[in-house]
C-alpha cells in the first residue's frame, strides 16, 4: 500500500464528509506512520499495512493512518524513537538495537540460542514487557506490538561453517548483543541499520551480514553475496522490535478509538507479526536457491560448535545488566519460561 493510495483513501473520507456534515470532521483523526524499510518489504506489505487498513476499517474511516516508509519523514533509523516521543510520526516500527542501552531488558530475547520460533517468542516477547518493561523503559510510549524475526543465518562472500570462519571478516550485525556475539568469535563488526547492508556489501565494506532470510529478498542481498549458513532447527540469534505509539496522540483520542486501537495491538498481533516475519523466510530462500547460491544447513554437530562459542554471551550480558541494578538472572529464566509456555 502506498501513500498515494492512503491520501486516495482520505480524500474518500474527506468528500463523505463533506456530504454528511461537519462533524465528521470533527471525528476524524490522521496518524502518520514511519518506518525505515521500503514499502515493498514483508513487514511494511504483511504486517504494517495489514494493521493499518485493519484500524481503519474497525474505526470506520475515522481513524487514518497515512504511510511514510523508508524514513520518508526525514531523519535516520535511530532517531524514530525520539521521533514518535517527540511527535514528528505518530506511529513508528523500529528496533530497541539501533539505540543501544536504551531498552536494555529487550535484549534478553537476543542471547544466542534464545528463541524457538518467532511467533512464540514475540507473544513471550510482549508477556515480559506487561510484566517488567511498559511502566519502565517503555514509559514513554504507547506500545502498539513487540515481536522478533525469524532465524537469525550469516550471509557471506566466502562460505561460513565454523565460528573460526568469522576471524577477520568484517560483519555487519544488528544489535548490540549480536555485536558483542560476533565479536567473541572473531569477525570485525561494523554496526549499520539494515537498509544501509545492500550498499556496504557491493562496496567491500562489509564482507558478511547477519538478517533472517524474508528481508534479503528486499535487500537483494542474495544478488550480492553466494553464501549462506542456516542452524538447522535452532537459531543463532534474533533481533527485537518496538511498534509504538504517541502517549500524547493515544491518550487524546476518544475512549472507542482508543479501544479500536487497544484492540488491533498486544500480544496477538505480536505473536502475528513475527510469525508473518517467520512465514516469509521460505520465499525469500527459495530465490537464493533458485540463484543457485551456496545454501550451507548445518548438521546437529556443527550447531554444537556454535552454541559452545557463544556460551559466554549470556553470563557476561547477565554479569553487565546486574551491575546497573537489574535483576538479569531473573530475567533471563523469566524470559526462557515464556517462550518455552508459548512454543507448540
Amino acid at each position: 500500500m502506498t501513500i498515494i493510495k492512503t491520501l486516495s483513501r482520505g480524500l474518500a473520507i474527506g468528500a463523505a464528509a463533506t456530504l454528511f456534515g461537519t462533524a465528521a470532521f470533527a471525528q476524524e483523526v490522521t496518524l502518520k506512520m514511519h518506518q525505515f524499510l521500503p514499502a515493498q518489504a514483508t513487514v511494511p506489505t504483511h504486517v504494517l499495512d495489514v494493521w493499518a487498513d485493519k484500524v481503519e476499517a474497525d474505526s470506520e474511516g475515522r481513524i487514518k493512518i497515512e504511510l511514510y516508509p523508508a524514513m520518508q519523514l526525514g531523519g535516520r533509523p535511530p532517531e524514530l524513537v525520539d521521533q514518535v516521543i517527540d511527535g514528528v510520526a505518530d506511529i513508528v516500527w523500529t528496533l530497541p538495537g539501533y539505540t543501544p542501552g536504551r531498552f536494555p531488558s529487550t535484549e534478553v530475547f537476543e542471547l544466542p540460542f534464545m528463541m524457538t520460533n518467532a511467533e512464540a517468542t514475540s507473544r513471550a516477547y510482549w508477556q515480559l514487557a506487561e510484566n517488567h518493561f511498559m511502566d519502565t523503559e517503555f514509559a514513554d510510549l504507547k506500545m502498539l506490538g513487540l515481536w522478533v524475526h525469524g532465524p537469525g543465518l550469516v550471509h557471506s562472500t566466502d562460505p561460513v561453517t565454523e565460528p573460526s570462519d568469522l576471524n577477520g571478516v568484517k560483519l555487519r550485525a544488528p544489535t548490540r548483543v549480536t555485536n558483542q556475539l560476533f565479536t567473541e568469535m572473531g569477525a570485525t563488526t561494523v554496526g549499520m541499520p539494515v537498509p544501509a547492508v545492500p550498499e556496504a556489501l557491493s562496496k567491500g565494506v562489509i564482507d558478511a551480514t547477519v538478517i533472517p532470510w524474508e528481508v534479503t529478498s528486499a535487500l537483494k542481498v542474495g544478488e550480492l553475496v553466494e553464501n549462506h549458513t542456516e542452524f538447522g532447527d535452532e537459531s543463532l540469534y534474533t533481533a527485537t522490535f518496538i511498534f509504538a505509539m504517541n502517549k500524547d496522540k493515544y491518550d487524546a483520542l476518544p475512549d472507542d478509538l482508543k479501544k479500536v486501537i487497544d484492540d488491533n495491538s498486544g500480544a496477538d498481533f505480536s505473536a502475528f507479526a513475527g510469525k508473518v516475519m517467520q512465514d516469509y523466510d521460505a520465499p525469500a530462500r527459495k530465490i537464493a536457491e533458485d540463484m543457485g547460491n551456496n545454501i550451507i544447513t548445518l548438521t546437529p554437530e556443527q550447531v554444537e560448535a556454535w552454541r559452545e562459542a557463544s556460551a559466554g554471551i549470556e553470563g557476561a550480558w547477565i554479569e553487565e545488566m546486574t551491575a546497573q541494578g537489574m535483576d538479569a538472572a531473573a530475567l533471563v529464566e523469566e524470559a526462557k519460561a515464556l517462550i518455552a509456555e508459548n512454543t507448540k
